[in-house]
């Protein structure tokens, strides 16, 4: 019996030792500031008008090399393709750059979301364009693929180009 009580009585006095430390290293400091936002946010969607005047061009080329090679249902599908594209990365591009603006560590958990969202939607479109018996889904699966590597080629070459000292 006397074990019980000297087990309880020494587990009594660290619990009373741990609140004891508690309460001496609690902790008032104030929380650091938030770095301050830049003067002129609109830099980070600057390359948006370029970039939709590219796709657009791209999306009437693609309708047009859809419909040389077989018909309107491809040239549907070539230009469904390239703006299910542009309509996705310029969301996303809004959502990174609103999220940057407003609060910076919203950044990569909403980054990481529309990404997830935006490869789950395109995901879901190739699979029902596969498994459908429409003329136009090898259209729209080159309009995909064209309008990524366009728009992924002309985004990088935008910032490449604001990058390099002058």
């Amino acid at each position: 019996m006397s074990s019980d009580t000297d087990y309880d009585l020494e587990r009594q006095r660290a619990l009373e030792f741990q609140r004891k430390q508690a309460a001496e290293e609690e902790d008032d400091r104030p929380l650091p500031d938030l770095p301050p936002l830049p003067a002129d946010p609109r830099w980070r969607v600057q390359h948006l008008p370029f970039l939709s005047a590219v796709s657009f061009a791209l999306l009437l080329f693609a309708a047009s090399a859809g419909f040389l090679t077989g018909g309107p249902s491809s040239a549907v599908g070539a230009a469904a393709g390239v703006l299910i594209v542009t309509v996705s990365f310029t969301m996303s591009t809004l959502v990174i750059a609103w999220a940057d603006t407003v609060r910076p560590a919203l950044l990569m958990p909403l980054a990481l979301l529309t990404y997830v969202f935006k490869y789950s939607a395109l995901g879901v479109v190739l699979a029902f364009g596969v498994s459908t018996d429409w003329p136009g889904k090898n259209a729209l699966g080159w309009g995909i693929v064209a309008a990524v590597v366009v728009w992924t080629a002309v985004q990088a070459w935008w910032f490449h180009r604001l990058s390099r000292p002058k």
